[in-house]
């Protein structure tokens, strides 16, 4: 999809510089851009990305009970 879109020039500068770079169209630099900005600020992305970490870190560990303690009790710190 085409869009119009109005940027600072500096950061326009940035992206061109970095679309050299890389060898990259601009209009691919800005999609990646928009799609990681998008996939940060999306809460269900977000915990499903905290989960995929947490599986594996949890996957190479051992039961480690002062581990869970330390854990529990940030965790009780934190509001949900």
């Amino acid at each position: 999809m085409k869009t119009a879109v109005s940027i600072p020039d500096d950061i326009y500068a940035r992206a061109e510089l970095l679309a050299r770079q890389a060898g990259r169209s601009r209009s691919d630099v800005y999609a990646a851009a928009l799609d990681e900005y998008v996939a940060r600020h999306a809460p269900d992305e977000i915990t499903d990305e905290m989960n995929r970490v947490c599986d594996a870190v949890g996957e190479d560990k051992e039961e480690d009970g002062f581990l869970a303690a330390a854990a529990y009790r940030a965790l009780r710190r934190v509001e949900w």
